[in-house]
């Protein structure tokens, strides 16, 4: 058995991160683990970074059991208190940013700076929990009784379940936890079966610091596994909510499993995100802005750009410098670890035959190739990012989504028409337009422009700050995570009317009986 890759001086920082040779994938206060041994494999390579024992039933049940067992303490403690756990999780990450972002690298495919920037955000959701912690707002209504006070209460639901996927295996735990943590909820963590070794560091991390202030560690537990687990989780009743990243239709299995128990799920599903570049376009803006979108991530990111609707004034122009663009970043693609690399590799030897049969499908239905289009020869799962002419906006190609830097260029005539063919697919998560006209920017963001839930102007699709709320509508699951009222989801509301009069008074002035 060739060595594994912790072996390897070059990879010192995973011992950094507590983690061995073989680790246990099961945290509820205790690390133990009965299920299957999973082996991580490293994109760039192919080779096994380290093995993760991942959870079996009984593991799952014991998880649940502390994690809702944990509640009742960690419910009753005050908002602020339970904040400054949560910074003190932050100033943890902080401490681990970046062998931490080098594990993403590894693990997951991103080159290094997107990587620390993905600790960073769950860094930054910390420090937007904190302020929540000590601003979670109650109301105060006027009744139109006399002596009766009428008011809005926010509590904590209870035990949720967070199911995360392999493009953002640190920030949407994050999104989620922090919030949750504020919010009075214990959470059971469901990660990607193919990115184990970093919900093990992370939990190590969320470890130490319940530790040190004698929290229960199931506060925030740990269950690494697929499939079965992941049904295990979602059908369980004691999950109040269960927040899901994945597929539109896992999501959707998902969505119809919780709903069945009338559980609360929070959905974050497929994108197929369009920029929609007007005749009044910054070309220079717009290409700088496009070579991120479209191959940043190597096109795994929910919000990457999947097809662009460009004028025919600028369609020409545009389509030649794209694929200069393109051009210029190939010598850069590789080792996501190694500097001078942009754009990473594939996070699977699947992805990468998703990827060879979405090309031969296009080309197959008339499609032109005008960049890309080949799988890089070399160790690891790397691919060339794709341009794609000459297939229609409502090609069954086009309309679908491959997760992979493919984006299909479409002329358009006008705007009307791109905001048209941006809300014709069954995703609605991101969406951008490039103009320098200030009506057509209120067009594009009111009732009759884009039907997404993050509508941008003159920047890419991806790339979401954490103090708007992130999420999407339509078959993206119409889930929101992270800022401004995101919070709502991970509490339970109520509706308090108090009477201090002395007296029964019905509201709407009814009489009932003798007064």
């Amino acid at each position: 058995m060739s060595a594994y890759l912790i072996d390897d001086p070059k990879y010192a920082f995973l011992k950094d991160l507590g983690l061995e040779k073989k680790n246990i994938g099961v945290f509820n206060g205790k690390w133990n683990a009965n299920g299957q041994v999973i082996q991580s494999i490293s994109p760039a390579n192919g080779k096994v970074i380290a093995e993760v024992q991942g959870a079996s039933a009984s593991d799952y049940e014991a998880c649940a059991a502390a994690a809702q067992d944990a509640w009742h303490s960690w419910a009753d403690l005050p908002a602020p208190s339970r904040g400054e756990i949560v910074r003190q999780i932050g100033d943890a990450l902080r401490e681990k940013l970046q062998p931490l972002g080098q594990l993403v690298s590894l693990e997951m495919g991103k080159i290094l700076p997107e990587a620390v920037g993905e600790v960073v955000e769950y860094i930054h959701v910390c420090d937007l929990a904190l302020g929540l912690s000590r601003s979670l707002p109650g109301t105060v209504f006027p009744s139109e009784r006399p002596g009766h006070m009428l008011i809005e209460k926010w509590n904590p639901l209870g035990a949720i379940g967070i199911i995360t996927a392999f493009n953002f295996p640190v920030a949407v735990f994050g999104w989620n936890s922090a919030i949750a943590m504020v919010c009075g909820d214990t959470s059971v963590w469901k990660p990607s079966e193919t990115t184990p070794l970093v919900a093990v560091a992370v939990t190590k991390i969320v470890e130490s610091v319940l530790k040190k202030n004698d929290i229960p560690g199931a506060v925030a537990a740990l269950c690494v596994g697929g499939k079965d687990i992941g049904q295990q989780l979602v059908q369980d009743p004691r999950m109040k909510l269960v927040s899901f990243t994945g597929s539109t239709a896992v999501g959707q299995q998902v969505g119809v499993e919780v709903q069945k128990r009338f559980g609360r799920h929070l959905l974050e599903l497929g994108g197929n995100n369009a920029i929609v570049v007007n005749e009044d376009a910054n070309v220079d803006l717009l290409v700088s802005a496009a070579l991120f979108a479209c191959a940043g991530t190597a096109g795994q990111r929910c919000t990457t750009t999947r097809r662009m609707f460009i004028h025919k004034k600028l369609y020409k122009e545009v389509v030649s410098r794209l694929a200069k663009s393109f051009a210029g970043v190939v010598s850069k693609i590789g080792d996501p670890l190694e500097a001078n690399s942009l754009i990473g590799p594939l996070h699977t030897a699947a992805a990468v035959e998703a990827y060879k049969k979405t090309v031969a499908e296009a080309v197959e239905q008339g499609g032109k190739i005008e960049f890309g289009g080949k799988v890089i020869e070399r160790e690891g799962y790397f691919v060339e990012p794709t341009i794609v002419t000459g297939l229609a906006h409502d090609s069954p190609l086009v309309k679908s989504e491959c997760f992979a830097p493919i984006v299909y260029c479409i002329e358009i005539p006008d705007l009307d028409t791109g905001i048209k063919y941006n809300n014709e697919v069954d995703q609605g998560l991101s969406s951008s337009l490039f103009t320098e006209n200030l009506g057509n920017v209120f067009k594009w963001i009111g009732p009759h422009g884009s039907d997404c839930g993050i509508v941008n102007v003159n920047i890419p699709t991806n790339g979401a700050e954490v103090g708007g709320a992130f999420g999407g509508e339509k078959a993206t699951g119409g889930g929101r995570e992270c800022g401004s009222d995101a919070w709502k989801t991970y509490m339970r509301r109520s509706t308090v009317t108090i009477n201090c009069s002395g007296a029964i008074k019905l509201a709407q002035n009814i009489q009932f009986g003798d007064e």
